[in-house]
């Protein structure tokens, strides 16, 4: 081995430690993350080595078909499960570092979440009012009752449920429900909030009227929103739509805002393949099955390409 190639490899080297970690600049880092589950000496992967990244800021939304793993991953962003290995980050937060203590800090003050039942986002005995507040008193901390006090209007009024402050979940619509439970959820001002299936048990026009109210609070809070869905209307409202199947995240689909010549937009939505950090690529079904694709496929690396063929291909 000569002295040239010795230091060729010391700068691969250097270059190496010196590239940033995966996910260095996103608020949420999924990396190669796994879930087992075991029951009656059977083991289902959930998750089998998800990767994924969220910007801080974002308001994006996840699909997946029932069982494709999605409502596992929030469980898991949300503190309230722990995954089998991988890594996963949110805000700085280790989710697998976390002790009992830590996790219950975590669910207070970082993430917020509201569920698809309304019924589990409220405290029936509690008006809007006192349930937006519960939060803020159960982390306790230097703010005062005036100033919850005001957390709260300016969360019921941004909202649009500020009429309903004095009033307990039955006499609220499911839509005020569910709006009265994102304000539960920012509360305590938390970095991320997740929602699985929101809109779920709400007419579509209500359910355009909460992922409103979504949409106010990333914009005017800043607030990073996650949103699991199969609502199509929901995901087609976001600018990226994450889907996952198989344990896995399988494509992307990202909306831009273009302007043509005569001054008119329009949204042009283009979807993505994802190449996770093993090298894996979820190809559509529908394009396998149109061309016979089956077990195992030929490859050819071009200059700005690669070329995939059924194994046949060469026989035809």
């Amino acid at each position: 081995m000569t002295d040239t190639t010795l230091e060729q490899l010391e700068e691969r080297a250097a270059a190496h430690r010196d590239r940033p970690s995966y996910g260095h600049d996103a608020l949420i880092t999924c990396d190669r993350l796994v879930r087992i589950f075991a029951s009656d000496g059977v083991e289902v992967q959930a998750l089998q080595g998800l990767d994924l990244l969220v910007k801080e800021g974002e308001l994006m939304a996840l699909v997946g078909a029932s069982g494709s793993g999605k409502s596992t991953l929030m469980n898991i962003l949300a503190g309230l499960d722990v995954p089998s290995a991988g890594a996963a980050r949110v805000a700085g937060c280790d989710l697998l570092a976390m002790d009992a203590k830590a996790r219950l800090r975590y669910r207070r003050e970082v993430v917020g979440f509201v569920w698809q039942q309304t019924a589990r986002n409220l405290l029936p005995y509690l008006t809007a009012a006192q349930n937006a507040a519960l939060p803020m008193q159960l982390r306790g901390g230097s703010r005062g009752k005036k100033q919850k006090a005001e957390r709260v209007q300016e969360l019921l009024t941004m909202l649009g449920v500020e009429e309903c402050r004095d009033r307990r979940p039955h006499q609220m619509s499911g839509g005020q429900q569910q709006r009265t439970a994102i304000a539960v959820a920012l509360a305590n001002s938390p970095a991320v909030l997740l929602a699985d299936e929101p809109t779920g048990e709400l007419d579509s026009a209500t359910g355009e009227q909460v992922f409103a109210a979504f949409r106010r609070a990333n914009e005017e809070l800043g607030t990073t929103i996650v949103i699991v869905t199969h609502d199509q209307a929901v995901a087609a409202e976001v600018r990226r739509t994450v889907a996952i199947r198989d344990g896995r995240t399988s494509s992307e689909v990202l909306r831009r805002t273009e302007i043509d010549a005569e001054g008119q937009e329009s949204v042009v939505a283009r979807e993505y393949a994802m190449l996770d950090r093993a090298g894996r690529l979820q190809l559509p079904a529908d394009y396998t099955a149109a061309l016979g694709m089956e077990h195992r496929v030929m490859l050819e690396l071009e200059q700005d390409h690669i070329g995939i063929w059924p194994d046949d291909a060469a026989e035809r």
